[in-house]
């Protein structure tokens, strides 16, 4: 075993929990919610001339890793505008903040029914962690997690997925904030301390950071190693499977 590779397994090592973000961490599905946003913003922006226009670099600044309401908020904020709140399930086709996190979330379901394939490495990283008898959870702001858990063959492995419905059922903020994850530990019969984070978003980082968590991993999906770190990341890998003994 090289010293890096020793390094790295000494981020898991004692503890009895996992706690995963789905989104680019389990599954790719984080470049399908970058595809949705995209397309969803640049033609809500195209009615508006007048703004500056939607950029690769918006969905990490504003929107990654984020509740998907807080999402469409934060953005329309980046560029000076504000929209009615509309009701939760508005309709798609309304220009308020539910109708059009809700028009997002119908592109992204539409691309996902195609089906998802997992990352390799992080099936065989969970795999080593069920071995070694720890528990685990997913926990996302999306609330399509159940959806793209199915579809990329995981739901039998998480008996525990706090997703973006649980959070609203439980009055629980979302990522910055540690509570969908301290949650997901209560859910685990664990405590916090004993758990560690699995994140690709600077946000989710940050909501491991804030808590009482046993590490932190970030995962370099784009969201650039250095900002992971900074944000509070134990270690940094590009793949799961560099944290593999």
């Amino acid at each position: 075993m090289t010293q890096q590779s020793s390094t790295h397994a000494a981020v898991w090592t004692g503890a009895a929990g996992i706690l995963f973000d789905l989104d680019g961490v389990l599954t790719p599905t984080a470049a399908v919610h970058e595809r949705a946003w995209q397309e969803l913003f640049e033609g809500y922006l195209a009615a508006h001339p007048e703004v500056r226009g939607y950029s690769e670099s918006d969905y990490f600044d504003h929107i990654d890793g984020k509740p998907r309401f807080d999402g469409v908020r934060d953005f329309l904020s980046s560029r000076g505008l504000t929209l009615p709140e509309g009701p939760l399930d508005d309709d798609p086709a309304n220009e308020t903040v539910h109708g059009l996190g809700n028009r997002k979330n119908r592109i992204f379901s539409d691309i996902v029914s195609a089906g998802v394939e997992p990352f390799e490495g992080s099936v065989r990283f969970l795999q080593a962690a069920l071995e070694r008898g720890l528990k685990v959870a997913v926990v996302s702001s999306s609330r399509n997690a159940p959806a793209v858990l199915a579809a990329a063959g995981l739901s039998r492995h998480f008996p525990v997925v706090v997703d973006g419905v649980v959070a609203a059922e439980q009055g629980l903020p979302g990522k910055p904030s540690p509570a969908t994850y301290d949650y997901a530990a209560q859910l685990l019969d664990l405590p916090s301390e004993d758990c560690v984070v699995v994140e690709d978003a600077v946000s989710g980082v940050q909501a491991g950071q804030a808590g009482s968590f046993h590490s932190v991993i970030g995962v370099d999906r784009g969201a650039g190693r250095q900002a992971l770190l900074d944000a509070g990341a134990t270690v940094v890998v590009g793949d799961l499977q560099e944290l593999i003994p």
